[in-house]
């Protein structure tokens, strides 16, 4: 299972935060990455703790035939030409998209770890990921979803956006068919 987590807390493009993790659905399909299943969108503070504005979160299942690095470059792309600037770790952000996990694959390059590295402390990955893929064990940690949502940090505000699922391009045109 190919997991993809979406953020964003800055008005860009698309809108508001919100439209932006929408619109990437379109976005995604355009680089050959097909959301198969989606959480709803949570709101969460900034990690760490600033006085940035709140983030919107989704975790997303895809399918796609790029390899590891090149889905990283893929999401880059995607993010450069929503308008993410880089310019200091933890800013706040139009568009981020991170691989959580490949095909259960543990990955250690220079520009790409995966599962990602601190995806078992992040409230704003746990809930949405526990949504979609609740029997999903990491597999450097060997814990579930669950294990992992009880021993994260504590105090990271986080809300579900009830029926704020992304649209799934790639669902929708196979039933369409």
């Amino acid at each position: 299972m190919i997991l993809i987590g979406l953020g964003a807390n800055l008005n860009g493009i698309y809108g508001a935060p919100e439209q932006c993790l929408k619109a990437c659905s379109d976005l995604l399909a355009g680089a050959g990455i097909y959301i198969v299943k989606s959480s709803n969108i949570w709101k969460s503070a900034p990690v760490p703790v600033s006085d940035q504005p709140w983030y919107c979160n989704a975790v997303c299942a895809v399918e796609t035939v790029l390899s590891p690095p090149q889905l990283l470059c893929a999401l880059a792309t995607i993010e450069n030409d929503t308008g993410r600037e880089r310019h200091e770790a933890n800013a706040a952000r139009v568009l981020d998209l991170d691989i959580l996990s490949y095909n259960d694959e543990i990955i250690n390059e220079a520009h790409l770890t995966v599962p990602h590295p601190a995806l078992h402390e992040r409230a704003f990955v746990l809930y949405p990921m526990q949504e979609i893929a609740p029997h999903w064990v990491h597999p450097r940690l060997d814990k579930s979803v669950d294990e992992m949502i009880v021993n994260m940090p504590k105090g990271q505000e986080i809300q579900c956006i009830e029926n704020s699922q992304l649209l799934s391009t790639y669902m929708d045109k196979q039933g369409a068919s």
